[in-house]
C-alpha cells in the first residue's frame, strides 16, 4: 500500500511513513509428495509474507496455513530442520544457510518457487 505525499505536510514525513510500510510477497511453494498427502494437497503452496523473505518466514507461515504440517518438516520445539529435509531456492541448497538469511530475489518476488525437498536415504 502507498499512500499519496499529498496528504502529508512535509516530504521527510512522507518519506518517513514510506520507510515503515512493509511489504507483502506472494510465495510459492513445492512441497514433496508426502506432504501433500499428509494436507490433502496440490503440488504447489502459496503463503503470503510479510516482511523478510527466510526460510523460517516461510516455514512459519505453511505450518500456520497447514498446521497438520508443524513438526514435519523441522522440530516442534527447537525448529531445527529435520536431517532428511532439504530446502532449494533458484536450483541452490539452502538447507544449511542461516534460517534468517533473506532468500534470493527471484523467490521473494514470486519468480521462482521454494523447494522443500524430502530426501532418500538407505542402502
Amino acid at each position: 500500500m502507498k499512500r499519496n505525499p499529498q496528504f502529508f505536510e512535509d516530504e521527510d514525513e512522507y518519506e518517513d511513513e514510506e520507510e515503515n510500510l512493509e511489504m507483502t510477497a506472494e510465495i510459492h511453494i513445492i512441497l514433496p509428495a508426502h506432504l501433500r498427502t499428509l494436507a490433502n494437497l496440490t503440488r504447489e503452496v502459496t503463503v503470503q509474507i510479510t516482511g523478510p523473505v527466510t526460510q523460517r518466514t516461510i516455514l512459519d507461515a505453511v505450518e500456520k496455513q497447514f498446521p497438520m504440517l508443524e513438526g514435519t518438516m523441522r522440530d516442534h520445539h527447537t525448529k531445527i530442520r529435520r536431517p532428511l529435509v532439504r530446502f532449494f531456492a533458484c536450483e541452490e541448497d539452502v538447507s544449511h544457510d542461516d534460517p534468517d538469511k533473506p532468500l534470493p530475489d527471484a523467490v521473494a518476488a514470486g519468480k521462482e518457487p521454494f523447494y522443500i525437498i524430502g530426501a532418500i536415504a538407505g542402502g
